[in-house]
Formats: C-alpha cells, structure tokens, sequence
C-alpha cells in the first residue's frame, strides 16, 4: 500500500460481518458523521480546523487511516515496531494501515499495559463496579470456551476440514482480525475515556511458537530490531552470514564461561556426574536413578574420574596470560552410530582432537548386537569396514578415562547423544548447540552444518559417503575458539538483532524538523532500573516505583526537562513506558522490580513456582482474584493515566499503547508440572509412582493457554 492512499471506514466496517456485542455499526456511523473519516486519530468536528496549525507554523498534519478490508490475521507487537521505522527511519509503509505525511510525525510514544484485555471491551471479562455475576477469571480451563457450540467445544480446525470435504465455503472469522470501534455508550463506565483517545481497539498478538507452546517476551518484538533485508540476503542459499549490530563489540571470554550448568545439562538430556553432587544422600539417591533407568556401571556406564568440581582448576602459575583455555585440555568429540537389533543406537566410531585440531583419537568400534542398519547415508560406516574390527567400546571407555582427567572440558554438537553412545558421564561440557541457540529457542536445535555455514562459511557434510567425523569435530572446535574470539553475545539472537535506539540513531530528522540534521534519539521508563537492561542503549533511561512516576517520566522525556541534563532539549523522538499496577494486581507478574536490584528480572511472566497476589473472603478462604470492586479501580486508575500521558503529549505524536501478552497465569501453572515431570521422568521413577505426569491432555491443555496467552490488544492514535 502506498504512502498516501487513503480508504474510508464503511458501514460494514471494521468488524466484518456482524459485530460483536458492545461494538454497534450505528453508533460506528454516528462517530464516523461527526469526526473526519479518514482519520484514526481525529477526536472532533473542530479538530482539523485547530490542526492547521502547530506553534504558530502551518503544516501537512500526520494521518491514520485503517485499510479498508478484512485483515487474515491479527497484527503484531513487530508491526507496531515497523510503523515506528517507517515514520522514523528507515522502515518500509505498513500494509495494515495507511499512513498520510508520515514524515510530519515529530514524537512516537509506545505504552505497555500489561493487564489490559479484548474481554474487557466485548464484555466476556466485567469490569463494572456493581456486576454481581463477574465472570470468573480461573486457571482452569473455561467450561464453555469462546467458539464452542451448545453441545461442547469444537475444534475450529476440525470443523473447516469437515466443510471443506464436503465442498462447503468456509466460515468467515476475519472479524477476529480487524479492529472494532470504540465509543463511549458501548463501553463500561471504567474503560469510557479510551474512546474519546481512540477510534479502535485492534488484536495484537504477540510473538510465540505454537508449535512448541513458546510466548516469547512482548518487550523484545518492539525493543530489538532485525537488520533490514538486502537483495544479497534474497539470492543467497543456505544459512546467511552472521550479520552483527553496529556497535557490536568482541570480548574475549575463556572457555570456561561456556561450561554447561548444572541446569542445562539435565534440560538437555544429559546424565549429571557425580561430582555435582556433594553429601552421600545424594549421591545415593542419584546412583538409584541410574539403576533404575540403565545407566549404572552394571549396564556398561562409566564416570570420568573427577572427584569434585574445584578439582578442575589449574594452578595460576600454570595459565598463561590471556589464554582462553585457563590451564584446561580442550577435546572435541564426534561419534558416528548405527542401529543395531532391538532398534538401539550403537557406536561405530569415535573422534576426538585437541584444541590444535590435531587427532588425538580415530577408532572403528565393533558393535556388540549385529548391525541391521548402518546408517551408511549419514555415518559413512559400510559392513566392509567394520569386518575386521576388534576394538569394543570397552576399549573405547578405556583410552577415555585415561585422556578426560578433571581438566578436561569435551566440546561437541548435541553432545548427549555421543555420550549415550560411548555409555559415558564426564561434568564439564561445552555444547554448540547450546551456546549458539536457535533463533526460535529450545527445544529447537540449529544442526552444524547450518552454524558451520553461518559463522564460519565454511561447508562440511557435502559428500554422498556420509559425515566425517573428524571434518565435524574440527568444525565444532572452530565454534567454540570463534566464541571465546567473540564473547558470549555472539551467535546469540541479541547480536543478530540490534536494539531498536542504536537503529533509531542512525537516522536523521527531516529539514523541516527542528534541530534538522540531528541524530534521532529515545528513551526508556520503566519500573525498576531500565538503564540496566532494556534502556541499555536509549539515550535516556527513567527508573520508576509506580505508575504515576512513568507518567510523569514520559512527559519529561517527551518534552524536555530542564532539571533532567541526561535529557536532549526539546525532548526525545521515541519513548518506549510500561505501567504495571494492573499486571501485578491480576497477578500475571507476582512482584514488581526493585529499582536498587540490578539483576531484578523484567520478564512479563511470572516464573511458575511464584505465586499471584491473593484476596481473602468471609470464609477465610483465599483467591487469586481481585475483587471487582479493586479490578475496576485499578482499570479506571490505568486509563486515567493513559488519558495523562495523552494529555501531556505534543501536537503530531503518534501513540501507540499495547497489552504486550494475553493472560500468561495458565502457561507458567502448565510449564511448572512439565519441568517436573521431566525431572522424575529423567530420573527413571515407574509412570505409576510419578507425582506429575503429562500427557496430551496437558499437552492440548498447554497449547491452548499459550494461544491465549499470545492473544493481546491495542490502541494507536495522532494526537
């Protein structure tokens, strides 16, 4: 859609076919007479009138205009982002929304209200002061669920596969996607000044994987920007190069840095050694749990011999300075398998080098079951070449005991399931799978040939005769020396992406602009420190300890403040703000950051072993309820401060205000029983002695609380 094409609102819009209750197409029509048609932001008959003018100056008024037609999908926090660049930067025009003299767009202002959902606007969650039959807000699962039939809840999938066999059109849903009309008469007494800021409420979804029943953070999709795309990025196969931030800076990090925790290596499928462990009860307790799983000395495992983690360290006087190894001897590993009868994975070969790359280790191993698979495409282990092969893996367990002592640290790529084949336990790993993450988060893992061909172009596994063992482990050990070159940002998605005030910074005002030819710049307020981690980058960052001290930040940054140096005069171009008092009285966050804590975590969802704020009734019973008293004074409280914010914004301000996630509660409650059923699951309990199982029932249960966890809402507006 080009910059200044314009398309009207008609009667039908925005919401499709019929619109949902509290949204009327008359009062719609009513708003659309009365206020210029065109515009999202327009608030009044009189107003364009008035915007003729700003300080005194004529100019070409920055305007809004909803794209007629039915959107397939909800937009994301990431369109939020690209309006933003496209404004002021560098940013291609949206095609959800038209945008008329986008150039003439002085401030961005970008609000975060966690708390703030579409059930609140469509009357599913009540918000009025007097309801006495307020919907419950449960972590159970809804009895009744929205899109479910009389007769029960019925899959939307199912149903479209059901007409689609039978040659029936599909169901129009596109009014999910659009965004619905906001007047006061439809709305409750609570939520009525948003209309007189706003013609639309819009779904916003953030960012996630369903596939994997990820929510990723909402803070993140707006705050870290991707390098924009080249024509070389199109034509280009495979895995790109690494693109890095500008102002990216290496630091050389040793070795140990990247030694898998504890925590890590039982997320990944790893066998703990028994140096992790320090009183004999432990001990104990984690040999039975071998026992029962098959991994003890009785089924052919063995631990390295390392008495405890601090026998590990080299004597000072043995390091030499700067080196990135610190006194430690660094092998790569990378064994080659195949299958065997009874369907398991047995070892065929092993190879190991040292961190000159020379080869310390290269064996053929005879399997102890008769191969019925060896894997030949991949492995490149033909029946000729294991003909004449004796070494077993006893052998193999052997020579390794002898080369891991407690200073050895063993590289590899996915390194679990080479330990599994070599039936051995070693505690101190450094995995490439894990310290180069997949973009889209565990349990994705990036394969090494892609990361070979990322970071290092180089290309491995080529040839028809399957993998080289040592050409894999030598790439592994490239990773790892190019990390410890690099730091431990780098492979990360936080050197990849940039953060958005480093992108905004590159990009100059227009002449038209005051203060032309000056840098664009921004600014965080947030409760707690920001400056420490979100507003890392920003020109200027504002802690807080409540709402009304975000309010009164972002008029400060927005408009300049002579008691505040730190802030340019005449303010800054974009603030991003989150106000919080309604997250935290719903319980979607169980705490709020200490602004004197400098590790104090930001995240939106609360961990899941915290607990929300409780109410207690009569009975001395407590819930995670608010009262609905309290939740519709919170909500009238957080508008009101919205309406502050919207007050003390300058003329050609774009504001965009956004929930960030949907209710998060049922995903931690979910991941929570997950975690530890994998960890009694790992340790080798019977199914019928598991206190926390999972099934899919959970599974489905999961999947769905992320779809809604994922389903938020927002506003935008020129004031």
């Amino acid at each position: 859609m080009g910059r200044d094409r314009k398309r009207k609102l008609s009667p039908d819009d925005p919401v499709g076919q019929s619109p949902p209750e509290g949204f009327g197409v008359a009062a719609t029509l009513s708003r659309l007479q009365s206020d210029n048609p065109s515009s999202e932001g327009s608030n009044g008959s009189h107003a364009s009138k008035k915007r003729k003018r700003v300080d005194g100056e004529k100019v070409k008024y920055p305007d809004l205009t909803y794209a007629d037609g039915k959107l397939q999908s909800p937009i994301r926090i990431a369109d939020l982002q690209g309006l933003l660049l496209y404004c002021f930067a560098d940013g291609i025009a949206p095609q959800w929304i038209s945008m008329k003299h986008s150039g003439h767009v002085r401030k961005v202002v970008a609000l975060m209200v966690p708390g703030l959902e579409m059930g609140m606007f469509d009357g599913t969650i009540s918000v009025q002061r007097d309801s006495a039959t307020r919907k419950q807000e449960t972590q159970e699962p809804e009895s009744n669920p929205p899109g479910a039939t009389e007769e029960g809840p019925k899959d939307e999938r199912t149903a479209d596969y059901e007409r689609w066999k039978q040659g029936l059109p599909l169901p129009d849903r596109s009014h999910r996607f659009n965004p619905r009309s906001l007047t006061r008469e439809n709305l409750p007494e609570p939520l009525q000044p948003l209309a007189d800021m706003f013609p639309h409420i819009w779904p916003v979804r953030a960012p996630g994987d369903n596939k994997y029943n990820k929510v990723h953070s909402p803070l993140q999709a707006i705050l870290m920007s991707a390098p924009p795309k080249t024509k070389s990025d199109d034509s280009h196969k495979g895995a790109r190069p690494a693109k890095v931030e500008k102002g990216f800076v290496a630091k050389r990090t040793p070795i140990t840095a990247f030694i898998t925790s504890r925590e890590d290596l039982l997320e990944n499928d790893f066998i703990l050694h028994p140096a992790f462990f320090t009183s004999d009860d432990e001990k104990s307790s984690q040999m039975e749990a071998r026992q029962r799983a098959g991994q003890s000395a009785e089924d052919g495992w063995v631990d390295t011999l390392v008495p405890t983690l601090e026998s590990a360290q080299a004597p000072d006087a043995e390091i030499e300075s700067g080196s990135v190894t610190v006194g430690r001897d660094v092998f790569s590993l990378d064994c080659e398998m195949c299958i065997t009868e009874g369907g398991q994975s047995e070892l065929t070969r092993i190879s190991m080098v040292g961190w000159d790359g020379e080869v310390v280790l290269d064996e053929l191993v005879k399997p102890a079951r008769p191969v019925i698979n060896y894997l030949t495409r991949y492995s490149g282990i033909t029946p000729e070449m294991l003909e004449p092969v004796t070494t077993t893996l006893g052998d193999i367990q052997q020579r390794l005991l002898t080369l891991l002592t407690p200073r050895a640290i063993l590289v590899g790529h996915s390194l679990n399931s080479d330990l599994t084949a070599l039936k051995l336990v070693h505690p101190f790993i450094v995995d490439t799978s894990i310290i180069y993450p997949h973009p889209r988060g565990p349990p994705l893992k990036s394969s090494l040939k892609w990361l070979t061909q990322k970071y290092q172009n180089k290309q491995i596994q080529n040839g028809m005769a399957g993998h080289d063992s040592i050409e894999d482990a030598r790439a592994v050990l490239e990773l790892v020396k190019l990390k410890c070159e690099k730091g431990e940002r780098w492979g990360t998605s936080e050197a990849s992406n940039e953060s958005i005030f480093r992108r905004l910074s590159r990009s100059i005002r227009p002449n038209h602009v005051p203060r032309a030819g000056e840098e664009r710049t921004g600014a965080v307020v947030d409760w707690g420190s920001p400056e420490r981690g979100i507003g890392a980058h920003a020109t200027v960052s504002i802690g807080c300890r409540d709402d009304d001290a975000v309010v009164s930040g972002i008029s400060a940054v927005i408009n300049g403040d002579e008691t505040n140096p730190s802030i340019p005069a005449g303010g800054v171009d974009f603030a991003w703000a989150r106000i919080r008092d309604l997250e935290y009285l719903r319980g979607w966050c169980s705490r709020l950051p200490d602004p004197n804590n400098a590790n104090e975590s930001t995240t939106l969802v609360p961990p899941p072993e915290e607990t929300t704020p409780t109410t207690t009734t009569g009975d001395g019973d407590s819930t995670d309820l608010p009262q609905p008293d309290v939740l519709a004074d919170t909500i009238s409280r957080t508008v009101s401060n919205i309406s502050r914010i919207y007050d003390s914004l300058p003329p050609c301000t774009l504001f965009m205000v956004y929930s960030g996630t949907g209710d998060p509660r049922e995903v931690g409650r979910l991941q929570s029983i997950h975690k530890k059923y994998r960890e009694e699951f790992k340790s080798g309990k019977p199914w019928a002695e598991l206190t926390h199982k999972w099934t899919d029932v959970e599974e489905q249960a999961l999947k769905k609380a992320c779809e809604r966890a994922r389903e938020g809402c927002g506003f935008m507006c020129i004031k």
